[in-house]
């Protein structure tokens, strides 16, 4: 693998961090969004520190052969522990139990790290080995410890992960289910990196050589369990940011049957159709403006509102078979396309100069206001009632 293999993934993670920086400075004491934040800090530090132009360039600044080794296992050690203290924050529970756990294997990784350090500076390792290091001072005294420790730390926390998020994902479901999922494919990868490695400094041990396991062969499959395990982190919150949004721009679309009919009973039945709104505007915000302008023309409407006619509309809705909800949205639509043709009918406001405002009381919010919009357009009761509207109209002319 070439640099650009390790640092094109450093970026990518580097970029995901900086677009977290806002929330996280906004929500500081939030324990699932500072291990998130951690997390890609420590995966972006792994790519970027085991790439082989950065151990060369490392061992050079610092004067010490093979200063990168303790360097990047240390790094991986902790993202390792970063790992899992994510999933434990994600996963839930009391607080006190999440951040005991959470402080328990951090305290046991930070003890790892202590002792990587520490071997290392036991051990000798002159020969600075940009590729092979684990292979070619896998027998050296400390050094091999060394080695032999963060593989087991790595193995770890390998298996608790893939342990914890298929145990997690039997017991729920959608993107979160799929998120787990791909999490534990990621992490049969990394535990298939430990495999390649544990066997290449095995057969060192046993007077064979399989360096090229550890040398070309875990490298890609690390690199790959990492991305996957990323995907699987970042999956379930995509998705689930994708479909509020598809949420909302539905929400938006239903609702525009039902904010076009008020529109046609005028200006005043709309405020003026609300707040000019740019293309970039998020869906939730515009959905607040529809319902809004909404409400603006249920208050200018209401003294042409009938609730005779409504209970009318009511009555036949019922009759036809409609639950409570689907009859209650096409009473209420039947008494706001009559009110929409009386106001047409008024030009000069004379009712609204002389009646009491009825109003209309929508009690289950939005979903109410989705309902009505529908009824507005395929009820044959709301149909009904427009052309009686029309019909009258016509008589009194």
């Amino acid at each position: 693998m070439t640099g650009a293999d390790y640092y094109i993934p450093a970026v990518a993670l580097a970029v995901s961090l900086f677009f977290k920086l806002p929330a996280l400075r906004h929500n500081w004491r939030d324990p699932l969004l500072r291990s998130v934040c951690a997390l890609l800090v420590l995966a972006a530090a792994v790519f970027t520190f085991a790439a082989p132009p950065t151990i060369a360039a490392v061992n050079s600044w610092t004067g010490i052969s093979n200063f990168s080794a303790p360097l990047v296992y240390c790094l991986i050690t902790a993202f390792s522990a970063s790992c899992l203290v994510l999933i434990v924050n994600w996963r839930g529970g009391p607080p006190e139990r999440t951040r005991r756990v959470s402080r328990r294997w951090i305290l046991g990784y930070g003890c790892v790290i202590v002792a990587l350090v520490v071997l290392f500076a036991l051990g000798e390792a002159p020969v600075e080995r940009l590729r092979d290091l684990d292979t070619y001072y896998a027998e050296t005294p400390f050094i091999g410890e060394m080695i032999v420790l963060y593989l087991v730390a790595h193995t770890v926390a390998a298996v608790v992960m893939t342990a914890m998020c298929w145990r997690w994902s039997l017991r729920v479901g959608g993107w979160l289910r799929l998120g787990l999922t791909v999490i534990v494919i990621g992490y049969l990868f990394n535990l298939g990196y430990d495999v390649t490695k544990f066997t290449a400094v095995f057969a060192r041990w046993a007077g064979y050589d399989l360096d090229a396991l550890s040398t070309y062969v875990a490298p890609p499959i690390a690199s790959a369990g990492a991305l996957i395990s990323a995907i699987g982190f970042v999956l379930p919150l995509l998705c689930q940011h994708l479909a509020d949004n598809w949420r909302a721009w539905s929400t938006y679309c239903r609702l525009g049957t039902l904010w076009r009919e008020l529109r046609a009973a005028g200006p005043t039945a709309t405020a003026t159709a609300g707040v000019r709104m740019s293309w970039w505007s998020p869906a939730e915000l515009r959905v607040i403006q529809r319902e809004s302008d909404i409400h603006d023309g249920f208050l200018q409407l209401g003294p042409y509102f009938d609730q005779e006619q409504r209970a009318w509309a009511l009555r036949q809705a019922v009759g036809s078979g409609a639950d409570e909800a689907t009859a209650r949205a096409v009473a209420d639509a039947a008494m706001v396309a009559a009110a929409v043709m009386a106001s047409a009918a008024d030009p000069e406001g004379k009712i609204i100069g002389s009646s009491q405002d009825n109003g209309l009381d929508i009690a289950d919010g939005p979903r109410d206001l989705v309902r009505i919009s529908h009824a507005l357009r395929h009820s044959p009761v709301v149909a009904t009632v427009r052309s009686r509207a029309a019909m009258a109209g016509s008589n009194l002319r």
